[in-house]
């Protein structure tokens, strides 16, 4: 399995839906009121969060990814300050404010960390042109689309958005709500709960239940899959050409279930718009759901929490990493006792040469990380005519290798500020340098580290390659 969390700052989502304020009062409990039987919360803190698609826009966000929203707001105080809660998180909000309808605001109550009421504020909502016109707008600067539906009305007109989507060639990915599923045929994918799910198609006793009426009601609706959440029993996916796939829940701990399906369509959706294959979506998603559960409130997960996860669980090694998350995944292995090992290149055409000096590499620690130089970078180093191959794919290529565990790109035209950042127990560079004329040398030798120089293979260059390639045309 390739998990690539680095892609994640380069999808593009746009989001729709019922947007709302999620507000919260907490405070102590000590006594029962005189007036009713009903306890008295004296509010000590309170706290305003976007709720509904507004919370999954924020999820994007959270990991990295760019994320716009179109919906209905009311032309009020909660309005301004979801708007500005939103914008100041890094969403592009697309909001029509409504002259009829109220902002949607949910208030809760809490008390040692349990709800003790919900006040809802709402009115049925009306999709206005003012929304529509937002949305299509959205279209042109987005990979995928996501519909958060809350039944609140704004996703009224929901098939025209679904085709005005797909004619663009965008995937939709939908949480839908009620129990007319026929609303969003042709979407590429929903993600209704178990309880959602046999509310449309009957009940689901046994695991060959579910298999048999979702498949059913996948090829009536004309999806490419569906995924359904199952609570404590995790996940399970259907599409089409194979064979169901069942993943349990990752939840070490339930705290409150508030947002979750906010956060696992957000995530399936950035990691589906970031070039991962349903399966890898998936298991992506179903590990956010269970981090966040186990936080209070609407809540949102990092792509570092996500790192940890799945190195804690073992299920990633190796892969492409923002910086970030990379010096983490460093403490983590120091912190065990490996070895880690970093070197750095263009490594445009890779070749034999690049491969045993890798491999050398690999042999003098337990991790090896390697820094590949920005296509700009590239440029000012060899010339106008290079690289040959863009950055993603010279990534993919040296993530692909036994050697390999994790690659990550810098901009500038040596890995010094980035070596100062990981700080490695061990930087090589191939090529007749003395140690201390390395970038990044000071940083790790002055941590206690060491500085080695390796040979190359000689005769075996990208420049040799390129000119061989022309010299037989």
């Amino acid at each position: 399995m390739k998990i690539n969390l680095a892609a994640f700052e380069q999808a593009r989502v746009l989001v729709a839906g019922d947007v709302m304020l999620d507000r919260y009062w907490q405070g102590a409990t000590s006594r029962i009121s005189p007036e009713a039987p009903v306890p008295v919360v004296q509010v000590q803190q309170t706290d305003d969060r976007p709720g509904g698609a507004a919370n999954v826009a924020l999820n994007l966000v959270s990991l990295g990814a760019s994320s716009s929203l179109a919906g209905i707001v009311g032309q009020d105080e909660n309005a301004r300050l979801l708007e500005t809660k939103l914008q100041q998180s890094g969403v592009q909000t697309r909001f029509h404010p409504s002259s009829k309808h109220p902002t949607i605001t949910k208030l809760r109550v809490m008390s040692r960390n349990q709800q003790l009421i919900r006040l809802d504020f709402e009115e049925q909502l009306d999709t206005e042109a003012g929304f529509t016109q937002a949305f299509k707008q959205g279209l042109a600067e987005t990979d995928l689309v996501i519909l958060s539906d809350y039944a609140k009305g704004t996703l009224q007109e929901v098939q025209s958005l679904i085709q005005e989507a797909r004619k663009m060639g965008k995937k939709v990915l939908i949480d839908p709500k009620g129990k007319d599923f026929s609303i969003y045929r042709q979407a590429t994918l929903l993600t209704p709960n178990l309880g959602e799910l046999e509310a449309v198609v009957g009940s689901c006793q046994a695991e060959a239940d579910l298999e048999r009426k979702g498949e059913a009601l996948r090829q009536e609706l004309e999806l490419e899959a569906l995924l359904v959440t199952r609570s404590e029993k995790g996940m399970t996916l259907l599409r089409a050409g194979h064979s169901p796939l069942h993943l349990p829940t990752r939840a070490q701990e339930i705290f409150d279930v508030t947002g979750a399906g906010d956060t696992v369509i957000a995530v399936l959706g950035l990691a589906l718009a970031s070039g991962h294959d349903y399966p890898e979506a998936m298991m992506l998603a179903n590990l956010a759901a269970g981090l966040v559960v186990a936080k209070p409130g609407t809540a949102t997960v990092s792509v570092a929490e996500i790192y940890t996860a799945l190195h804690s669980e073992k299920l990633i090694e190796y892969g492409v990493l923002p910086v970030a998350t990379l010096v983490e995944a460093v403490q983590a292995a120091q912190a065990r006792g490996e070895k880690v090992v970093m070197t750095n290149g263009c490594f445009d055409l890779l070749h034999a040469g690049h491969v045993a000096y890798l491999e050398e590499a690999r042999k003098l620690g337990d991790r090896l990380i390697v820094a590949v130089n920005s296509d700009a970078s590239v440029s000012r180093l060899k010339g106008a005519d290079r690289p040959i191959n863009p950055l993603d794919r010279r990534m993919r290529v040296l993530a692909g290798l036994q050697a390999v565990d994790w690659v990550v790109p810098f901009a500038e035209d040596t890995p010094a500020e980035l070596i100062a950042q990981v700080v490695p127990d061990l930087l090589v560079k191939g090529g007749d340098y003395q140690p201390e004329e390395i970038a990044g040398a000071e940083t790790v030798l002055k941590a206690g580290g060491e500085v080695k120089v390796l040979n190359f293979v000689d005769g075996v260059s990208t420049t040799a390659i390129v000119k061989s390639i022309l010299d037989k045309r």
